[in-house]
């Protein structure tokens, strides 16, 4: 099929080696701008939905989706609230908790510790913690027999390996006659954890269910229930039918709720770098304004001739609107090729970086990940890519409408 006329004309102009090599080299900058723009977006964005998935996935490995508790933080009837909770469509399994506040000694060592009583075999149904075992196992903690899993900073810093003893110490005192006295009970370390969170490696301790309701003196009531979903991201849907279902004492909270300040930091931090990189590719759009209005400016003699051969000025802006657009579409779809070819292979890239600078980009000791995650996200590639195509075309516009209004006997009065 023929193209039109102002389809030929605007593709051989692109192509069409010009008498001045300064514009040639503008056009040619603000392309490879565009691509780069493009691909920096892409690659970025999807560094931070790696980091945000991957923190999410590590939060969870500790944290549930959605936890049932109530305002004193004692539930009483708790096998009736699981058995409620667990009717409700996506939930897949559910497990009792205690939570309460505790000093950790051994050695001369003492460490302010989250202790979480939790039943084992409930508990590696509702959260991944038994799949980051470094020593021991969940099923390690039996009843009465006061065993305790240490994350394994919170280890390091009490000196203390499986099979040591460590002392917790509890808030509520022993009224004596000598006055109020602290309660201690000492606890077998029968495990060690690591989830590479260092908020949980360093202050969370776990015991058995049982044992956490004696040495908390809660008889047989629970801090709440915790539920595992088929899908996280229905969590805030299940919280709003359980609270109706609940009773007045009880509340809910999610995922979202627990980590809410983290999780809208990262989320704000990623719209503005979506916007402070879109500029970007804003002006690699304004080159592309320039590179045209100087191709304008040197095919003023064409335009002229074109004109009194019988083109109308809208012809005249076709075609200085198709040749910035294929330079607009070009440079975008290089950059998205680039972007995405990128990101999708960070995990070789970096650290053939690393060995090249003898250096380590992100230290372990620093960070509490050790390498960029990726997740590219096709939904962004194609908000961007539209984003990309639309200021290009709108980088055409202006010098396409000036060429447009070219009249013939002024441009042709010097030649």
């Amino acid at each position: 099929m023929a193209l039109p006329f102002e389809a030929l004309i605007g593709f051989r102009y692109l192509r069409a080696k010009r008498r001045n090599g300064f514009i040639s080299f503008i056009s040619l900058v603000s392309v490879v701008g565009i691509a780069l723009g493009v691909a920096a977006l892409i690659i970025v964005l999807s560094v931070m939905n790696g980091f945000q998935k991957e923190i999410r996935s590590r939060i969870l490995g500790v944290a549930s989706h959605v936890e049932i508790s109530t305002y004193e933080g004692k539930l009483s009837d708790w096998p009736a609230v699981a058995r409620l909770a667990a009717k409700e469509p996506h939930v897949i399994a559910t497990a009792p908790f205690v939570n309460a506040q505790g000093l950790m000694s051994a050695g001369g060592n003492v460490r302010g510790t989250l202790v979480r009583g939790i039943d084992p075999v409930s508990e590696d149904r509702v959260v991944d913690v038994g799949k980051h075992m470094v020593s021991g196992t969940l099923a390690s903690l039996k009843p009465g027999e006061f065993g305790i899993l240490l994350g394994v900073e919170l280890a390091r810093q009490l000196n203390v390996v499986t099979g040591d003893k460590v002392t917790v110490i509890t808030p509520e005192g022993n009224v004596t006659p000598a006055g109020m006295l602290p309660r201690l009970k000492q606890f077998t370390v029968v495990g060690l954890f690591k989830v590479d969170m260092f908020e949980y490696d360093s202050s969370l301790a776990m015991i058995h269910l049982r044992d956490a309701q004696v040495l908390f003196r809660m008889g047989d009531k629970v801090s709440g229930v915790r539920l595992k979903l088929d899908d996280l991201f229905a969590a805030p849907l299940v919280k709003a039918e359980l609270r109706n279902k609940l009773s007045a004492n009880a509340f809910t909270s999610d995922w979202t709720d627990m980590n809410a300040n983290y999780f809208r930091a990262v989320q704000i931090e990623k719209r503005m770098m979506t916007i402070i990189l879109t500029l970007i590719v804003a002006v690699a759009a304004f080159n592309l304004v320039s590179s045209l209005v100087m191709v304008v400016t040197d095919k003023q003699a064409d335009i002229a001739i074109l004109r009194t051969l019988g083109a109308a000025p809208a012809s005249i802006m076709k075609i200085f609107v198709i040749q910035g657009a294929v330079s607009g579409v070009l440079g975008t779809f290089c950059g998205v090729a680039g972007g995405v070819l990128v990101a999708l292979n960070l995990d070789v890239i970096v650290p053939l970086i690393e060995r090249l600078i003898g250096t380590k980009i992100l230290s372990s000791e620093v960070y509490m990940i050790d390498y960029l995650p990726s997740d590219v996200q096709w939904g962004d590639v194609s908000t961007i890519t539209v984003i990309s195509l639309l200021l290009a075309l709108l980088a055409t516009l202006y010098p396409s409408w000036r060429a447009a209004r070219t009249q013939p006997a002024e441009a042709l009065r010097y030649e």
